[in-house]
């Protein structure tokens, strides 16, 4: 049975609206976006240290470069959002990726290959737009506007890169045999970034309505999405469970 909470009917369109909510409103407002602005650099550290370094040609490692300039411009748009209810994100920009505390993204260092990095564009950033499309209607109005003008948009190229990378595979047996491989190995880890089905935050997050979904009812919209996809390419999700530690 899916765990439901009623979504909170809150909207908080100014800063000054903002300083005047419970505090527990602030606090999970101001974790959610450091956590966002972490993210989007340290997915321009992932197209530009890991992924380029990964690419077959001139071609895609001119297609990372234009990925990280992308994510750079996400943190530039969530850092003014923190920057207006106080909230310097200016350190983050000289930090390494492991320095980060909000965002740790271990499985993205651990991918082997071309065709694993494809796997993961396809199937990690569409984890990423699953969660970008509830932010985009979250109670903090300010924050919802940078997704709806620009990072949605942005994110499904992301998510379409990665999907051509494993359709070019699938043409031919030997590919998709390298693609089902990696989907094997990744497919519970790409689970896992759902986060924990019992999580008190995700319920505190839909609570104050920064989220419609538990974390449980969103992976299992994902894999509703993606597993016909992977099937029209000749691709067989593994059976693991959620991927999911506590």
């Amino acid at each position: 049975m899916t765990e439901t909470v009623e979504v909170g009917r809150h909207e908080v369109s100014t800063p000054d609206e903002f300083f005047k909510m419970p505090e527990e409103y602030r606090s999970l407002a101001s974790h959610l976006m450091l956590v966002h602005a972490e993210g989007e650099l340290t997915g321009a550290d992932d197209y530009t240290q890991v992924f380029y370094k990964m690419a077959p040609n001139a071609y895609e490692k001119l297609i990372c470069c234009e990925r990280a300039a992308e994510e750079i411009q996400h943190f530039e748009l969530t850092a003014k959002v923190l920057s207006d209810i106080n909230i310097d994100t200016h350190h983050m920009l000289s930090q390494h990726f492991t320095e980060r505390p909000y965002y740790s993204n271990e499985l993205v260092t651990g991918v082997r290959n071309w065709m694993e990095r494809g796997i993961f564009s396809f199937l990690g950033e569409s984890v990423v737009l699953e969660h970008l499309l509830e932010f985009k209607d979250c109670s903090y109005k300010p924050f919802a506007k940078i997704f709806e003008d620009q990072i949605i948009r942005d994110e499904h190229v992301h998510v379409a890169h990665g999907f051509r990378i494993i359709r070019e595979a699938s043409s031919n047996d030997e590919s998709r045999a390298q693609a089902q491989q990696a989907l094997d190995r990744l497919w519970p880890h790409i689970l896992g970034l759902f986060g924990h089905e019992k999580s008190q935050r995700s319920r505190a997050y839909v609570k104050w309505g920064f989220r419609k979904t538990l974390n449980g009812e969103l992976r299992e919209n994902f894999k509703k999405k993606t597993i016909p996809k992977l099937a029209a390419l000749g691709l067989t999700v593994p059976h693991h469970g959620t991927g999911v530690s506590a």
